[in-house]
């Protein structure tokens, strides 16, 4: 009896022409994420010109307004802060001083059970609100949540860097945008106008993000890739330091300015105060 010895260590599999074939098919996948990334930078030098080369801080930036933190109840900021060793992306201007929020337990976690079913994490489908009175300006709803890995890798099937996403005028110059937004959940559409605290969609995980959040920012200009980024000032809200925080963040949490009431930083749960007192709350249905 004969025996053949089939020989499969030296096969190269798959072949190069399909390795070739996934790598475009990759390639094309990301590229309108790809894209927008080209396009947040070829925006910085337009926002830096509109500046003067002198982007708002907190000490130039004279704030419109005041405003509310755009979710019920306790959350932690995970990132996000208004000087450079607490920002959430120091090098991208319209990001500068954005936050990102989720909700943790008393042991630092953010969700419980396995860390790839999004209905695990406990922010997932929470009301998220308009953080002061305005009128909504631009708006997506249809994109999927992107899939969640438990170890901080992102979707790279993701179409679109915010997800889903709110934009809302306050002012003149004063544009809040809420993104990562739960599919077909917002609420409001262009043209409307909102109120502090009404409910406009729920907290998702679309767009480029490794697990359900609400990422908050405040720009001064519609567009979110040319727009530059400013300093939020918050009002009534209660601030307290994150217990177990380094069980989900190994980055040192800076201490906060315990004399400044209105700003707040990674590493610390937040809330507003007394909120339904003053305003009201609309839920969402």
């Amino acid at each position: 009896m004969t025996t053949r010895w089939i020989l499969i260590a030296s096969v190269d599999f798959p072949p190069p022409p399909l390795k070739w074939l996934f790598a475009f098919v990759e390639i094309i996948g990301t590229l309108p994420k790809q894209l927008q990334g080209l396009q947040q930078l070829f925006c910085m030098p337009y926002i830096y010109i509109a500046h003067g080369f002198r982007l708002p801080d907190k000490n130039s930036h004279q704030p419109a307004l005041r405003y509310s933190l755009p979710f019920h109840g306790q959350w932690t900021v995970i990132n996000g802060g208004v000087d450079k060793s607490t920002s959430h992306s120091w090098g991208l201007p319209t990001q500068r001083y954005a936050y990102d929020f989720v909700i943790l337990d008393e042991n630092g976690q953010s969700c419980s059970g396995d860390k790839t079913l999004l209905q695990n994490y406990y922010c997932y489908g929470k009301d998220v609100l308009a953080p002061a009175d305005g009128i909504v300006v631009d708006v997506k709803d249809q994109l999927p949540d992107s899939r969640t890995y438990g170890n901080g890798s992102v979707d790279h099937a993701a179409k679109d860097i915010r997800g889903n996403y709110v934009v809302i005028r306050h002012a003149d110059k004063e544009f809040s945008a809420m993104a990562h937004l739960l599919p077909r959940s917002v609420k409001v559409k262009v043209g409307q106008q909102v109120k502090r605290g009404e409910c406009i969609a729920q907290c998702g995980n679309s767009g480029n993000t490794s697990e359900p959040h609400i990422h908050f920012q405040i720009q001064d200009i519609k567009s979110f890739f040319a727009s530059a980024g400013l300093p939020i000032s918050f009002q009534n809200i209660y601030v307290e330091r994150a217990r177990n925080y380094d069980k989900f963040d190994p980055r040192t949490a800076p201490e906060r300015d315990e004399n400044d009431a209105s700003t707040i930083q990674r590493g610390y749960i937040v809330a507003n105060m007394a909120f339904h007192e003053v305003n009201g709350t609309m839920d969402c249905e």
